[in-house]
């Protein structure tokens, strides 16, 4: 009964230690207090790999540090975890793979300053003003992409973050018929596309792994700017 009791109270501090790890970021404490929740605990299936948490994206610089698991509101996880289900359903085996989703304002900015060699208004293409806000910056929007049975993400035509009309979901037919985006690639983006849209999210013009729960209006009427 001792040994019983005693592993017991290991299991619990160890849980503890845990969720004090998962705590002990000053960005996800932030994010936790205002409601948000992460993801992976929430949604069997979905994979996380934080692009600004790496070397790995346009800035070519960890942006996000500590900031390592994906946060969304309670409403865009609920819709999220739709989308994953739906996807299993036609696709076993697949995953939906996030890059980005909760995201501070105060990374927005640094997105944004970042951009100096483009306009502020073809900037809005690719990082959305700071001083509009993101609707990332709510919590209700997700970067992502499909990853198959092992977790490789399928082709998509180019890398995340690209700057470019090959990135663009508008020009898929026109770069298609060109010969520049190939049949497999728009075939992947579609089963992106269709997962998320059938759970509700929208998708933009500009970016194939960008798609929104809310409406930049709506997310500031619901929600509260993660600063």
């Amino acid at each position: 009964m001792k040994n019983l009791f005693s592993k017991a109270v290991l299991m619990l501090w160890i849980s503890v230690s845990l969720k004090a790890q998962k705590t002990n970021c000053a960005a996800e404490l932030s994010m936790q207090n205002q409601g948000l929740q992460e993801v992976t605990e929430q949604a069997p299936g979905v994979l996380v790999e934080l692009k600004y948490a790496t070397t790995d994206n346009f800035m070519k610089k960890n942006v996000y540090g500590c900031l390592t698991h994906a946060y969304l509101q309670k409403q865009t996880l609920e819709m999220l975890k739709k989308a994953q289900q739906n996807l299993e359903k036609e696709h076993p085996g697949y995953h939906l793979l996030i890059y980005d989703a909760a995201r501070p304002l105060s990374k927005q900015w640094e997105l944004w300053n970042t951009l100096t060699e483009y306009s502020p208004e073809k900037r809005r293409t690719y990082v959305a003003d700071p001083k509009e806000h993101s609707i990332h910056n709510y919590g209700s929007a997700i970067d992502l992409t499909v990853a198959d049975e092992k977790g490789k993400p399928l082709e998509m035509g180019t890398k995340y973050d690209f700057f470019g009309e090959m990135a663009y979901p508008k020009e898929e037919a026109r770069l298609l018929k060109a010969g520049k985006l190939s049949q497999k690639a728009l075939d992947n983006r579609l089963i992106l596309r269709k997962a998320m849209k059938s759970a509700g999210f929208m998708p933009i013009e500009y970016e194939w792994w960008h798609f929104n729960a809310f409406s930049r209006k709506v997310a500031k009427e619901k929600f509260s700017v993660i600063p």
